[in-house]
């Protein structure tokens, strides 16, 4: 993987507000940066952007961090089933 295929954004998680902002938390704790894709567009026209059965936002790494990211995000899912 060269130094821009590391940077890369992944998707790690997809769910509502809560969810994510919790999954980013979770994951800045353990020294990984994330961002959140569709929050903003969320918060303005809930309507359009969720339709039934469709997570509107994302939580995405770079590909470099893919790894350490995954285990944290499956154990957050664990504690939410």
């Amino acid at each position: 993987m060269n130094e821009e295929q590391k940077l890369d954004p992944i998707e790690v998680f997809a769910g509502n507000s809560w969810d994510t902002g919790m999954v980013k938390s979770l994951l800045a704790d353990n020294e990984i940066e994330a961002y959140l894709i569709g929050e903003n567009l969320a918060s303005v026209i809930p309507w359009i952007s969720t339709p039934a059965g469709v997570e509107s936002i994302s939580v995405v790494v770079a590909a470099e961090d893919y790894d350490k990211a995954l285990p944290i995000v499956e154990a957050f899912k664990k504690t939410q089933e």
